[in-house]
């Protein structure tokens, strides 16, 4: 038992150490190409990030729309499916708490109001995940083109409801929601005052979990991976693939959609259009680098939390491209790295086994 967990363990973290080893070698030959000491500009990122409390719940405010949004992607690569519509899904259920916690009355109490909203945005990511995973099983359309193209419908729809009936005077966003707003951190931990943190990061971490009981302790959880490594031998077993995929899409999206709940409900108290910023993007490259394992996401999410907040601190080093280039140079080590190091760690097995 032993044996096998440490063989699991090798497996899942040696690449992306790997990776990350490859990712800060390249950065240092980037550094010192603009004339920088790299221990020095590493040193100003992890300062920036971790070293005061106000970066640190930055960075904890930006892994939890990473984590939603990588669950989200997770899921749906465990089923074999490649959800590219996590960046409108987030807009999507950003948008639907809004409108939920506009239209509660505002003495409407926190214990229903709150999962209300929750509720809307979990509704709206439901559909907006499902309908690919209907038009895949049904009518054999790709959820690839399929969600890359609900990206630009989607957006573009918030945006046309925004400005021709729900924006503030000339703004681009919402009212502010009259229920449904969580607390900040910075109420339980005042040294993370100003910070944008708030408990749907709790939320997103009991999604974490709830992602590895699901796929991992239940019969859906196991159809789903089954249908994801090998759908023929799954649909031979009596697993129907078909539904399998359509569930997997609508739990995709809900898990993308609630992402968005942490800049509505936690942050600005409003839907604002455009506020993903890339995130549904850049939680692709978090689901890739986790190994698609709920906890892999979470410590992924992590990661690129941390460029990013740190990347804020040293841009007058090097340019601020330099962070997004090291993002790219992770997700392509990753990608080279992981069957190399896998055949590595065969080898070596093989060779005490000999």
């Amino acid at each position: 038992m032993n044996e096998s967990l440490l063989r699991r363990a090798e497996e899942a973290l040696l690449p992306p150490i790997v990776a990350l080893l490859i990712a800060l070698i390249l950065g240092d030959v980037l550094i010192l190409l603009f004339g920088e000491s790299p221990l020095h500009v590493y040193g100003r990122m992890i300062e920036g990030a971790w070293g005061n409390p106000y970066g640190f719940a930055q960075v904890l405010y930006k892994t939890t729309t990473l984590t939603f949004a990588g669950l989200g992607i997770a899921l749906a690569l465990r089923a074999g499916l490649f959800n590219i519509g996590a960046e409108a899904q987030l807009a999507a259920g950003a948008f639907g708490a809004a409108v939920m916690g506009i239209i509660l009355p505002a003495a409407t109490p926190a214990l229903l109001a709150v999962p209300l909203c929750l509720l809307a945005a979990a509704a709206v990511g439901f559909l907006t995940g499902g309908l690919p995973g209907v038009l895949k099983t049904k009518f054999g359309a790709h959820e690839v083109i399929v969600t890359i193209m609900l990206n630009f419908v989607i957006l573009a729809l918030l945006n046309w409801v925004i400005v021709e009936h729900l924006r503030v005077a000339d703004t681009l966003h919402t009212a502010e929601i009259r229920a449904g707003a969580v607390p900040r951190l910075s109420e339980f931990i005042p040294a993370f005052h100003g910070s944008a943190a708030n408990v749907t990061f709790l939320f997103a971490m009991a999604a974490a979990v709830w992602c590895w009981w699901y796929l991992f302790r239940t019969p859906g959880g196991y159809a789903l991976r089954a249908a994801g490594l090998q759908p023929e031998a799954a649909e031979y077993s009596g697993i129907r693939v078909g539904r399998v995929w359509m569930k997997a899409m609508a739990l995709a999206g809900v898990l993308a959609a609630l992402g968005g709940t942490n800049f509505v409900l936690g942050y600005k108290h409003y839907y604002e259009d455009g506020f993903t910023g890339g995130s549904g993007f850049l939680a692709i490259a978090v689901a890739i680098v986790g190994r698609n394992h709920p906890f892999g996401v979470v410590l992924a999410a992590f990661f690129f939390a941390t460029l990013s907040q740190g990347g804020l601190a040293i841009h007058a080093l090097v340019p601020k491209q330099m962070v997004e280039v090291l993002q790219g140079v992770v997700i392509l080590a990753m990608a080279a790295s992981v069957p190399e190091v896998q055949r590595a760690i065969r080898g070596a097995r093989k060779a005490v086994a000999a």
